[in-house]
């Protein structure tokens, strides 16, 4: 009888600690998750409030020769910050700021500085004052493409036909950034090649994304760089869309292949013939030698036609298309 009291009270014993050890090991586990949960998730950035007196600080006033681009939205002076660090400021034309006076700046562009990727150039800050509505950018010596291919004698001939592809690939996966990834997803409203800039390792990088609110029609900057649906209208299914930004990011292409400006659209009426009836001799940018394996510049092409060519409802999404374009990238890299 002893015996089974012994028994009894080791059994008791060992279902005691085996218990406590677990307890012991199910307290860690659940202490250490949430910590490495929150290791692995990125940090998101979100853009500062500058006062109006820094922006004047760092822009010497506003000073004209400051100024490094106009655009249909504002105009981009290089600003110098407290630390020595540049930025791009943009300032918002007078008359955009009152159509817009009452519209939530400061809370889309923190939604839209959250955006993180290597081929999106960051928005760091923002300033709101009666009357100014100011974005700050990260500003790296970039220069936009649309300068290194219609503006710049030399440029031209810097891009060679792979890092075109390059450039292409980089700014497809931009765009898909914002259309799959950013939360909600952003639609940049105004795709064309003085909004991809090109940094000191040729890398694209998008800017002035999700600002199409400020100006969604005015047709300075936009016209050839939309679709027809575009005009439409929202509530007719037009206006800012992912495939009004697909149908930009055609144009580009065309534009790196060719050489050519978007002319409001008519580089859109004059390559497109030649695609579908496989004449690229007379497509491809004279500038350059024409290669000896045409295939990726035939394939870089029609994807700028399935872009350009065809309806909202027939047109490929960015997934598809930076897909492609990922891959051609690869096939000219090896």
């Amino acid at each position: 009888m002893n015996h089974y009291y012994i028994a009894y009270d080791l059994v008791m014993v060992t279902l005691s600690l085996s218990l406590i050890v677990l307890g012991v090991v199910l307290f860690l586990v659940c202490k250490k998750k949430p910590v490495e949960s929150e290791e692995t998730l990125p940090m998101k950035h979100y853009a500062r409030a500058y006062s109006l007196m820094d922006i004047d600080a760092a822009t010497d006033g506003f000073n004209h020769r400051r100024i490094v681009g106009k655009g249909r939205i504002g105009t981009v002076y290089a600003g110098v910050q407290e630390n020595g660090e540049l930025v791009a400021v943009k300032r918002v034309h007078p008359v955009l700021v009152l159509s817009n006076a009452g519209f939530g700046f400061s809370s889309v562009l923190k939604w839209l500085s959250s955006v993180q990727h290597p081929n999106i150039v960051p928005i760091i800050g923002f300033s709101e004052a009666p009357g100014e509505r100011i974005i700050v950018m990260e500003l790296v010596r970039m220069v936009s493409l649309d300068f290194y291919l219609h503006q710049n004698l030399n440029g031209a001939s810097l891009l060679d036909w792979n890092k075109r592809i390059r450039i292409a690939a980089g700014a497809a996966r931009g765009l898909q950034h914002l259309h799959e990834v950013a939360t909600p997803n952003i639609v940049h409203g105004c795709v064309k090649s003085s909004n991809i800039l090109i940094d000191v390792n040729l890398c694209p990088r998008i800017s002035d994304y999700g600002l199409n609110f400020l100006a969604p029609f005015e047709k300075k900057g936009l016209v050839g760089y939309v679709d027809d649906e575009y005009w439409n209208g929202r509530g007719s299914g037009g206006g800012a869309s992912k495939e009004s930004d697909v149908y930009g990011l055609g144009v580009v292409l065309l534009e790196l292949v060719s050489g050519r400006g978007c002319e409001e659209g008519l580089i859109a009426k004059w390559a497109l013939p030649l695609i579908k009836e496989m004449r690229f001799s007379e497509l491809l940018d004279p500038r350059l030698v024409i290669p000896s394996d045409m295939k990726p510049l035939v394939r870089l092409a029609k994807v700028a036609l399935a872009c350009v060519g065809n309806s909202r409802k027939c047109r490929p999404s960015m997934v598809q298309v930076a897909t492609i374009l990922n891959n051609l990238e690869m096939e000219v890299c090896i």
